[in-house]
C-alpha cells in the first residue's frame, strides 16, 4: 500500500522475478490526481507505474483508461506497464476490482490512442500482446545524430551501415542506432544527465535505442532512459515496437515477420520481448509478466 492505494508489482517480458522491466501497476487510480498518480510512481520507483484511470463497463469488459508515469512525470505510453497490466488483470492478481474479459482481450485508451492487447496462456504463464499505434519513421537531422553519438563516445564509423539511424515513433519516439562490432556495443557509455538534457531538448519521451544485430532475426538491444535511479531500461516494449517499425520501413525484413529482442543483460535483468511486424498498421509485442513481490505490498 502506498498512500492507502493498491500497488501490484510485476516484471514484464521475462518468468524470472530477477528478469525483465519491473512495472508498477494500479487497478483503480478513478480518484487519484495527477500529483498523487506521480508521487505513488516515484515512491514505487520503477521506471514506470500503470494506472487504471477509467474502469471497464459491463457493456465493454476489455475497454478501459490507463494512464502511466515515470517518477518524474506523465509518460504517453509505456509498453512494459501495458503487458503487466493485462497479466495482472488476466491472472486475476487484482482479485474482483477488474475481471478478465472472457476472450482475453483488452482495449486500453492512451494518451496516444487506443492500444488493443491479446492474452493467452503459454504453459505456466500469460503472454500478453499489444499492437502498437500506427508507426512513423523519419530522418534524424545530422547534427542531431552527431551530438547522441558523441554522447555515446561513439562515430559513423561504429555503426552498421545496414541500418542507418533514424526517429521512429510507434507510442514514443526513439532514436534508432545499431552498432555494428558487439564489443563496442557491449562497451559504449554515457553521462546520464548529457543523455536527458538531450532527450528532454529533443522531446524523446521513450528511450534512446542502440541496438546490435546477433544473427538472422534477432537483436539485442540497451535502451538508455535516464529517471530516477534508473539509467538504462531493461526491457521496453514501445521501443521494440519502434523497432520492429523502423525495421519495415528500411526494407530490412520480409512482413510478415517475427523478430526477437533481448534486452537487459547488461543491467543485470535479462528479457525476452517477440515482436511481430505485419506488412502494414501496428507492431504487436509480446511477453510474460511475473509477480515479484507480494500483489499489495
Amino acid at each position: 500500500m502506498i498512500d492507502d492505494v493498491r500497488v501490484l508489482r510485476l516484471t514484464a517480458f521475462s518468468s524470472d522475478p530477477d528478469g525483465g522491466n519491473p512495472a508498477g501497476v494500479v487497478l483503480d487510480a478513478r480518484d487519484l490526481s495527477d500529483e498523487r498518480m506521480r508521487g505513488i510512481a516515484a515512491a514505487v520507483g520503477y521506471a514506470e507505474t500503470a494506472f487504471v484511470t477509467e474502469p471497464p463497463s459491463a457493456a465493454d469488459p476489455g475497454r478501459m483508461g490507463v494512464r502511466y508515469f515515470s517518477p518524474t512525470a506523465e509518460v504517453p505510453f509505456c509498453g512494459h506497464a501495458t503487458v503487466a497490466t493485462a497479466v495482472a488483470i488476466a491472472d486475476g492478481l487484482g482479485g474482483a476490482s477488474i475481471p478478465a474479459p472472457a476472450d482475453g482481450a483488452f482495449l486500453f485508451s492512451t494518451a496516444v490512442g487506443d492500444v488493443r492487447i491479446t492474452t493467452r496462456r503459454e504453459g505456466a504463464n500469460t503472454v500478453a500482446s499489444f499492437t502498437s499505434v500506427e508507426p512513423v519513421v523519419t530522418d534524424i537531422a545530422p547534427g542531431v545524430l552527431a551530438r547522441l553519438l558523441d554522447l555515446l563516445g561513439l562515430t559513423g564509423g561504429d555503426l552498421d551501415a545496414t541500418y542507418p539511424a533514424r526517429l521512429s515513433f510507434a507510442g514514443n519516439t526513439h532514436p534508432v542506432v545499431v552498432i555494428a562490432d558487439p564489443a563496442r556495443f557491449d562497451a559504449f557509455t554515457f553521462e546520464p544527465r548529457a543523455a536527458r538534457a538531450l532527450m528532454d531538448e529533443q522531446g524523446w519521451a521513450g528511450t534512446i535505442t542502440v541496438a546490435h544485430a546477433t544473427g538472422p532475426g534477432e537483436y539485442e538491444a540497451r535502451n538508455i532512459f535516464p529517471v530516477g535511479t534508473l539509467v538504462e531500461d531493461p526491457a521496453t516494449g514501445s521501443a521494440a515496437a519502434a523497432l520492429g517499425a523502423y525495421l519495415r520501413s528500411l526494407g530490412l525484413v520480409r512482413p510478415p515477420q517475427r523478430v526477437l529482442v533481448h534486452q537487459g543483460r547488461h543491467v543485470g535483468r535479462p528479457g525476452l520481448l517477440t515482436v511481430d511486424i505485419p506488412a502494414t498498421g501496428g507492431v504487436v509485442v509480446s511477453g510474460t509478466a511475473t509477480l515479484i513481490t507480494n500483489p499489495f505490498p
